[in-house]
């Protein structure tokens, strides 16, 4: 067999076996017809690695669609498509009965697991690997290359070059970053033209975005890679619940880049369950006055537009449906604490949480006290009220999606020193790059990489047609994208030796870094049981023919 129809016949099993394990998982946790959601947290466990498994098998399945591009990359989906098969072997075993599976899962695919994960086929892997840097090709068309060929020589020129002071220093992003991303139209991609944007309609729409911010994040991931998400998620929410004079005035300034965004959505004691959200919006004749605590606003300093979660019906009773989405207007402020006042009384104060690494964009806690904005300031305006929360997850699809490009381009960076430091180091006297396991950190690498860009540019896809299971799709490549960066941070960082945990080195940074994504935007715990799981787990239920169909 080849090294594709190897692959696929692993991702065609593992199909099978994941399709068994969801309709036995739903049986178990459905009550009158639906999911219920006290019954999968009694499954807590089995629903995440079940959620997992789905995941990385969904990515699996497009790396071989893609494998047929050539040898390298039929070489990766077998290597990606073997490592993903181990994993599921290794967390089903011993709870077969949890999943309603049969004892010795995927044994008929043991020679192709063993060819994926062959010593020598990864090593001859890691020859193409190590000669090109790269996770086999894109294969893009030429206007999509030429885009992100910009975008990485702006990296490699204006943001690597300051990346280890603003990270050394927790320093803000400097300002000629945000103009000089702002001059190439890196926060109009995703506004469509008739509001200043470049967005035109189409399939590719999105992939202009995920293409940027891998660039960017590849030179940064806190002074540059983030800047487009808050944008993003705003950007999102006004075209999807704003009115036009709203469209008008908001949009083609943020396209510009003339006003940054910051997003305040979860609070001190309100993580993912936003139906708990506490900050108040309180009608105030021709205004509302907002009062509350938010945290982890990342970028609310220099951001003039801050997107405000709050809670408009003063009923807790109805939980999300309760809540609005405002864009409150502010002076862009720096540093590690700020205050903003107006006539009358109403302030923000703010002040930045020390983090461990994502440094640059700062992410504040902020306090609201009687701020006054006008009725226009929310979104959708009488149409928006109670709306909040379903703009905000519709918002948050593309964020998912972004925040995994984020970690492609934090992979990327990783396996580019990675390469470049076995290389050159010599151990006993060979060089590092020699030796097998070397060799096959940096194959499973690349294949982790390739895994999640492929997958990131169907969802992209998904998302621009509005495909019904383009949400569920974001939710797993972001899920799985930022737990491979931690994997794949990690390895590159182990193969420095103890240069890697020596901050002169940016492999130490990118470690850190990478920490954070699987946090934000959704914690990959949240996004497994509350997203993933519980959408398979519906939709095996919704194909289950009821008793009285014919």
């Amino acid at each position: 067999m080849s090294h594709l129809d190897e692959a696929s016949s692993l991702v065609t099993a593992m199909r099978s076996v994941i399709r068994e394990a969801t309709a036995h998982l739903a049986a178990r946790c459905e009550r009158d017809g639906r999911i219920s959601t006290q019954l999968l947290d009694e499954h807590q466990t089995i629903a995440y690695d079940l959620a997992s498994m789905a995941s990385a098998v969904t990515a699996a399945g497009h790396l071989v669609d893609w494998g047929d591009q050539g040898d390298v990359e039929a070489m990766l989906a077998l290597a990606y498509a073997a490592e993903v098969a181990a994993d599921l072997r290794a967390r089903v075993a011993g709870r077969e009965a949890h999943l309603g599976l049969p004892l010795g899962v995927l044994e008929d695919q043991a020679a192709a697991v063993a060819a994926g994960r062959d010593p020598a086929f990864l090593s001859a892997l890691a020859d193409h690997v190590l000669v090109a840097g790269e996770a086999g090709g894109r294969h893009l068309p030429e206007d999509l290359e030429m885009v992100r060929r910009t975008f990485r020589r702006f990296a490699e020129e204006r943001v690597v070059p300051v990346a280890e002071h603003v990270h050394r220093n927790d320093d803000d992003v400097p300002e000629e970053v945000i103009t000089g991303l702002a001059e190439l139209g890196c926060f109009a991609l995703s506004i469509p033209e008739r509001h200043g944007g470049f967005a035109t309609g189409g399939e590719d729409e999105l992939l202009n975005m995920v293409l940027v911010t891998e660039e960017l994040s590849r030179g940064s991931l806190g002074v540059a890679g983030s800047l487009i998400t808050r944008p993003e998620i705003m950007g999102t929410a006004i075209l999807k619940g704003g009115t036009s004079e709203q469209k008008d005035r908001w949009l083609p300034r943020m396209a510009a880049g003339e006003r940054m965004c910051g997003v305040a959505v979860t609070e001190p004691n309100v993580g993912s369950d936003v139906a708990g959200v506490a900050t108040v919006a309180r009608r105030d004749g021709d205004g509302w006055v907002i009062d509350g605590v938010k945290t982890w606003c990342t970028f609310a300093g220099r951001a003039e537009y801050l997107l405000v979660l709050a809670r408009t019906d003063p009923d807790r009773s109805l939980g999300h449906r309760g809540l609005s989405l405002f864009v409150v207007e502010k002076d862009a402020l720096s540093g590690h604490a700020w205050r903003a006042e107006q006539e009358g009384g109403g302030a923000m104060d703010a002040r930045a949480i020390p983090t461990l690494g994502y440094r640059g964009m700062h992410s504040f806690e902020v306090s609201f006290d009687g701020w006054r904005v006008p009725h226009s300031a929310l979104i959708g305006e009488d149409a928006g009220l109670g709306r909040g929360f379903y703009l905000q997850m519709q918002a948050f699809a593309n964020a998912r999606l972004q925040t995994a490009a984020r970690a492609q381009g934090v992979m990327q960076s990783a396996l580019d020193h990675a390469v470049g430091y076995v290389k050159q180091r010599h151990v006993f006297p060979t060089p590092l790059a020699d030796y097998q396991l070397t060799r096959t950190k940096i194959a499973r690498m690349a294949a982790s990489l390739a895994a999640c860009r492929v997958l990131s540019f169907e969802v992209a896809r998904k998302l621009a047609r509005d495909e019904p299971d383009a949400p569920l799709a974001a939710s797993q490549v972001k899920q799985l994208a930022c737990r491979a960066a931690e994997w794949v941070t990690r390895e590159a960082q182990q193969l420095h030796g103890g240069y890697g945990y020596a901050e002169e080195y940016t492999v130490s940074r990118l470690f850190v870094d990478a920490r954070v994504l699987s946090i934000f935007e959704g914690t990959d715990e949240v996004l497994a049981l509350r997203v993933i799981a519980r959408t398979l787990l519906g939709d095996a239920l919704a194909a289950v023919p009821s008793a009285d169909s014919s």
